[in-house]
């Protein structure tokens, strides 16, 4: 067989179209931005350096060859998936080494079958990737023949490129990934920020309203901050997704039961809340946890406070209800002017929970009643 022509030996004019080419074809998939750009590039630059009478780009999917693109004479495989094992180009991407057949008919590696009904004769496969190939590029002829040098090594140069180009567009998608989330990190925060700084203007202002004097207005109102405060660390935990009901009733009665062990009990099955339901149920229960301790059952020895919940399973849509009851205080007065508190309890919980709410200043003891139905405000975990 006669030898092929080196680079040298070729025209200086064609030698010139072919690097410039060769250049153009690297300048764009430099600027190439997804697969598909990336493929296109390819197909139209790879056979344009070979004079191939086809092109086909080969992306590895897991275990299988997906022919995700071609420039050829006649069709080849667009669209179709391949066992790694059972084809040419899989081969060339799990040995990383460039196959070159003369004649396809004479080499084992070739699916014969599957390449009778193409024009193809011989063909180059180079895988892309160095080390770890996750691609390769095929350039298929219509007769028998050799590929020269130059023609091979122009696919293995757009293959080098190819690959950079393919970590290009992971680190593009990466970055572009970062940005979207520092993004939307940003307006969850300013909602966020926004949110608090609201509950803490509405908790300021109804905080003074019902308070008699300044040192009163600072006692509840730092009381107030650090229940908020404890919602907002519950949820930090939780990175802000739902919150434990009974992780987050614990927290708001903590203040009230350092000395009052045993006092206080807490039951019920595990329920899920949203971010906005969390907080404004830990101020209520709070709220009810302050008169108790001040006015209620935990303001003398042998008061109780029982806070459990449960779920009617046969009702539709599934109810939630949460009781508050005290037990074993003094006896009870109804406030002749309900504060803040009061309404909180019985006017922002049902809101917040889309459900309904009574709160009840009987003689023997305070008790709160609370029923919303599950949702996504309000869950079973």
């Amino acid at each position: 067989m006669a030898a092929q022509p080196a680079l040298a030996d070729i025209p200086a004019a064609s030698s010139t179209l072919a690097l410039n080419t060769l250049v153009d074809t690297i300048e764009r998939l430099s600027s190439a931005r997804t697969v598909a750009d990336i493929a296109a590039v390819v197909r139209t630059g790879a056979r344009a350096l070979t004079g191939a009478d086809g092109v086909a780009v080969v992306l590895r999917d897991e275990d299988r060859c997906h022919y995700v693109d071609e420039d050829a004479v006649g069709p080849l495989w667009k669209g179709l998936k391949f066992p790694m094992t059972a084809c040419i180009s899989g081969w060339a991407m799990l040995n990383r080494e460039t196959a070159v057949i003369p004649d396809i008919y004479k080499d084992a590696r070739i699916p014969h079958d599957a390449y009778r009904p193409t024009f193809v004769k011989s063909l180059v496969m180079t895988p892309v990737g160095g080390d770890q190939p996750v691609a390769a590029i095929g350039a298929y002829w219509a007769a028998e023949r050799t590929p020269t040098n130059e023609e091979i090594d122009s696919l293995k140069a757009i293959a080098r490129a190819t690959a950079t180009a393919f970590e290009n567009v992971r680190l593009v998608n990466s970055l572009t990934e970062t940005i979207n989330q520092r993004d939307f990190l940003i307006r969850e925060l300013d909602h966020r920020v926004k949110n608090m700084l609201a509950s803490i203007q509405s908790i300021a202002t109804q905080s003074l309203r019902s308070s008699e004097s300044q040192e009163a207005f600072v006692e509840v109102f730092a009381a107030r901050l650090q229940a908020l405060s404890h919602a907002h660390e519950l949820l930090t935990k939780r990175s802000w997704k739902h919150a434990d009901l009974k992780e987050l009733s614990a927290a708001a009665l903590a203040p009230f039961s350092d000395s009052k062990t045993g006092r206080i009990r807490i039951d019920g099955p595990q329920i899920g809340l949203r971010p906005e339901t969390a907080v404004a149920l830990l101020l209520g229960i709070h709220e009810l946890g302050t008169n108790a301790a001040k006015y209620g059952a935990l303001s003398q020895d042998g008061g109780t406070v029982d806070l459990s919940w449960n779920v009617d399973m046969g009702a539709e849509p599934r109810i939630l209800t949460l009781d508050w009851r005290e037990t074993g205080g003094p006896a009870v007065e109804a406030p002749k002017a309900k504060h803040m508190g009061c309404k909180m309890i019985e006017r922002g919980l049902p809101y917040a929970l889309g459900g309904t709410a009574k709160l009840d200043f009987a003689p023997e003891g305070v008790t709160f009643s609370l029923k919303t139905p599950l949702s996504e405000r309000v869950a079973l975990t």
